[in-house]
């Protein structure tokens, strides 16, 4: 049982399938993706760190074996400006 949220991802396929996240749906609310900022791979799965345009931060994993996206971390904006002494 995994404590992660599901959520639906719309993706860029060039030279692969599912290569890298251009939106995801949390509920009925589209998040555009502005800026994959890392990734990283393990076996089965994916992560992506990504900015969004609003500013917000994200972590999604896609585990490729049963072919689903979750969210893993979110981050608001404000989290991330220089006038919270205990941003990321």
């Amino acid at each position: 049982m995994t404590p992660y949220m599901r959520v639906r991802v719309e993706c860029y396929s060039g030279y692969k399938a599912n290569e890298r996240p251009v939106r995801f749906y949390l509920g009925d609310v589209c998040h555009e993706v502005r800026e994959v900022e890392d990734r990283w791979y393990g076996e089965d799965y994916e992560y992506f760190k990504l900015r969004t345009k609003d500013g917000s931060r994200y972590i999604l994993k896609y585990d490729r074996k049963e072919d689903i996206w979750e969210l893993t971390q979110y981050i608001a904006p404000e989290a991330l400006s220089g006038n919270n002494p205990g941003n990321l």
